[in-house]
């Protein structure tokens, strides 16, 4: 692949390969196994599958391979695995690198899924787990000590939007020896620097803003070589996480729109969180690229633009929350989010119910707390139906 070309060129024709016919559109390879020419073939693929040789579908695929090389190549990372869904890929870039006895520390404020895999499967399996405030650099120098396995991140938080140092994180991971972990998802690859500013691997949910269409499940892991093929794939390869080729392949051409629909949003989400700052029923808005935000200059150091999610505290509590939530007629109640359609969800009630009144607090999941997944809609239309709705409730 050409080194020169722009994100969004890669986006089209990053990891292309074609067949005999010459296809436009990437080949479908719908199978589940391979044939070989002989016994002998057989037995040496086996041994060691070339670059272009495949097995069986969960160890490898014409077009899953073309995914992987696409969004290795986007993301500027030396290899991909492309796994079944988005927690597949954070289960296996934690379980395949850990054993009974190592260290990991993470940041408090993650994903529900996310916390309960560090939270509670961890532990189980006889692995250290600390948890600190992903926004104070002097809790993660007094955590990450010299043999601390992996350090383990959202780089931009879900719901409550903060953000975590990563040039300095991944510093004080690097002298300790551990292996900075990146769930990557809310910063999305258009606005991904992960890898520049010193993470090891990268983590995306592919059925959020890769998808956008709200079609399949999918994830990625990406990283050195080393790690995706000496530590990773050996897991996934026999605990049976692998994307299906379907899947992959509806990624492909999600990904071709990618960089257009992230901006567009993107775009419309910081037009809309500028407006909403004014209105009487919100507390607070939440997003990056608001001055309000607390971490205003890193997110605008670190973020070309400020993502396509913003996050509301509406005044009254959840009662006032579920009012708005019921007043809108263009957005749907949904928890999924980075779809080509406006997504609204109460997190304390969804997404993070689990987690216990205190601990949503501690994360900024207040009651009144609303998470707003901008797409790719007229930003006016979006708008009037919010204002709409905030004062019907």
């Amino acid at each position: 692949m050409d080194k020169h070309w722009s994100s969004r060129t890669r986006l089209v024709h990053g990891g292309i390969r074609r067949s005999q016919y010459g296809e436009m559109a990437e080949a479908l390879y719908l199978t589940q196994g391979f044939a070989y020419d002989s016994a002998e073939q057989a037995e040496a693929r086996f041994i060691k599958a070339e670059e272009d040789e495949y097995i069986y579908a969960r160890y490898g695929n014409p077009t899953v391979r073309i995914f992987e090389n696409r969004i290795a190549a986007l993301e500027g990372a030396e290899d991909a695995f492309a796994t079944a869904s988005g927690m597949a890929a954070v289960n296996a870039s934690l379980m395949s690198l850990l054993k009974a006895g190592d260290r990991v520390v993470s940041s408090r404020a993650l994903f529900g899924s996310c916390l309960y895999i560090i939270e509670n499967l961890l532990p189980r399996f006889g692995v250290e787990v600390r948890f600190v405030d992903g926004t104070d650099n002097s809790q993660w120098m007094e955590a990450v000590t010299p043999g601390t396995t992996a350090v383990f991140l959202e780089s931009l938080s879900n719901p409550a939007l903060e953000l975590v140092d990563l040039v300095t994180v991944a510093g004080i991971a690097r002298g300790a020896g551990a292996k900075v972990i990146v769930d990557n998802v809310f910063t999305t690859p258009i606005y991904s620097r992960a890898f520049e500013f010193g993470a090891d691997v990268v983590v995306y949910s592919a059925t959020k803003h890769i998808d956008g269409q709200g079609r399949c499940l999918g994830g990625v892991v990406l990283g050195s070589r080393e790690y995706i093929r000496g530590t990773l794939e050996p897991y996934l390869k026999h605990t049976g996480g692998a994307i299906s080729p379907f899947n992959a392949w509806v990624m492909l051409k999600g990904m071709e729109t990618l960089d257009l629909r992230v901006r567009a949003m993107s775009a419309s989400a910081l037009k809309i969180a500028q407006v909403l700052e004014g209105h009487d029923s919100i507390e607070k808005v939440i997003y990056p690229h608001l001055p309000s935000h607390p971490q205003y200059s890193l997110a605008k150091s670190s973020m070309e633009q400020g993502g396509t999610v913003f996050s509301l505290d509406v005044k009254g509590g959840q009662d006032a929350a579920f009012r708005v939530l019921n007043a809108l007629d263009l957005f749907t109640i949904s928890n999924n989010l980075g779809d080509a359609k406006s997504i609204v969800t109460h997190p304390a009630t969804t997404t993070h119910q689990r987690l216990g009144e205190e601990q949503r607090a501690s994360l900024g999941i207040t009651p009144g707390l609303i998470r707003v997944s901008v797409g790719i809609e007229d930003v006016n239309d979006l708008l009037q139906d919010l204002w709409q709705a905030l004062d019907a409730a």
